[in-house]
């Protein structure tokens, strides 16, 4: 699986009718990215709410951004112009840790998607234009399934027989802080691997050479199962995205912190060792 596509290349596609690019931007401290995309976003690019489209309702027994149902999900693809035979490309602001989100369940659902390297920063920097206003596309048709991706909930999160990564701030993980959720710490067992850490300073992925070696020194074998979980289980599909690019099969934990730290009797470990 091939999860990434470069600037350069989305830039050769623009005129394809089967192209399908989605907007993804939301960041913790700045939810509502329809502003900024009403401000210049990649041309055709069609705004997604990851809040209301790409989450089912948060609760604390389910966390703050549990996966949307099936139909919702079809639903939304169907309005963002999804159809059978669509090429979609998902991007956010972000180093794509939004984004990765869009890619996670277009990829789990058997869409044909990539998450563009280096996101909105790498278009800039090429002096690729970028298009003010909304775009407002035809409906789609598109079908999806579902469960092409692997997936952990809580109980199997708290007995996960390999390597559980934490792809939150090292902070958060040794709970010196913690923003939002009601406790601060880790799921005991879990390794600090924040994803962040996989991009480099030009907001791209690092090699998959260099990110196989960074996995591996945290404990990431083959043959090995390995999980990944962050806040909310937004950027754990970018630390997915990682994994792939890595040679690795990774499950995400989607429920993530947010889940775990409101159940009552789940252990929590602090300090920076699993």
């Amino acid at each position: 699986m091939q999860p990434l596509i470069s600037v350069a290349d989305l830039a050769a596609r623009l005129d394809d009718p089967r192209l399908v690019v989605l907007d993804v931007r939301w960041r913790l401290d700045e939810p509502d990215g329809r502003p900024a995309y009403r401000a210049g976003h990649v041309p055709g690019a069609v705004f997604v709410d990851l809040n209301t489209e790409l989450a089912g309702p948060a609760s604390p027994a389910e966390g703050r951004h549990p996966l949307p149902g099936p139909g919702a999900l079809e639903a939304a693809a169907r309005r963002w112009g999804i159809r059978g035979d669509s090429a979609v490309v998902v991007y956010d602001d972000l180093g794509g840790m939004s984004a990765a989100r869009a890619w996670w369940l277009l990829a789990d659902a058997g869409v044909d998607v990539r998450l563009l390297d280096g996101g909105l920063g790498a278009w800039r920097d090429a002096g690729l234009p970028l298009e003010e206003g909304e775009t407002r596309p035809e409906g789609g048709d598109v079908v999806l399934g579902r469960g092409r991706m692997p997936v952990l909930d809580l109980d199997g999160a708290a007995g996960f027989e390999g390597t559980l990564l934490d792809a939150r701030a090292r902070e958060r993980y040794r709970g010196e802080v913690e923003p939002v959720d009601p406790k601060a710490g880790h799921i005991p067992g879990a390794v600090s691997a924040p994803t962040a850490e996989n991009l480099g300073p030009d907001g791209r992925f690092l090699q998959s050479e260099v990110l196989r070696r960074r996995f591996e020194g945290l404990g990431v074998r083959d043959g090995v199962p390995v999980a990944t979980y962050c806040g909310s289980g937004v950027t754990a599909a970018h630390q997915a995205v990682a994994l792939l690019l890595a040679g690795f099969r990774p499950a995400i934990y989607p429920g993530s912190w947010s889940q775990w730290s409101n159940r009552d009797g789940a252990p929590v470990a602090t300090g920076p060792n699993p």
